[in-house]
């Protein structure tokens, strides 16, 4: 029998990792505007295709940045979205991720299954030493999966980032390659 090489980047029981295409653009819409319950006042993921295109163009184009759609593997339907920002190499091998399930996936543990494939994806072919999460400290979804992921909480930085219209405090999150495998 020939071997199947498997869309994803990684692939668990429920769910694999891919990244952003352009093409990925009207589903990912349609996944926000159904999810805007769930996501605000945390988040504002793009709403129209013209939005998406340049969303989806940073995290392809730019090395500093890296997107990964959560797709359930039965239908390969997006169930959530991981993005790796403000990546930096050389002796600080680190990046800040940023995420969103979509309301259908929420509360089903897809997003869990999704952040520790991109951990080890970010920790093994991304040879980063650490990622870190900035979380609303009213975002309690948010704080409950970086705990569950193994993220330690470090601080709390008052008027961190400009979100929805607004300068808002933020606890930080992180996790090392260590502190993974301790975990």
């Amino acid at each position: 029998m020939p071997h199947i090489a498997s869309r994803y980047l990684a692939e668990g029981p429920r769910v694999g990792i891919r990244h952003f295409t352009y093409e990925d653009g009207a589903e990912f819409t349609a996944r926000v505007r159904e999810s805007k319950d769930l996501h605000q006042p945390w988040l504002f993921p793009p709403e129209s295709a013209e939005v998406y295109a340049r969303y989806a163009g940073r995290l392809i184009e730019d090395p500093t940045k890296a997107g990964f759609l959560v797709c359930e593997t039965d239908t390969g339907a997006l169930a959530g979205y991981i993005n790796i920002n403000n990546i930096v190499g050389g002796a600080f091998q680190s990046g800040a991720l940023g995420y969103g399930a979509f309301a259908h996936a929420a509360g089903r543990g897809l997003m869990r299954e999704g952040l520790n494939l991109v951990i080890g994806h970010a920790f093994g072919p991304m040879r980063l030493h650490r990622l870190e999460i900035n979380v609303q400290p009213g975002n309690t979804a948010s704080i409950a999966l970086a705990r569950a992921c193994g993220f330690r909480r470090e601080g709390f930085s008052p008027n961190m980032l400009y979100i929805g219209g607004a300068w808002r405090d933020h606890e930080r999150w992180a996790l090392t390659v260590e502190t993974r495998a301790c975990g």
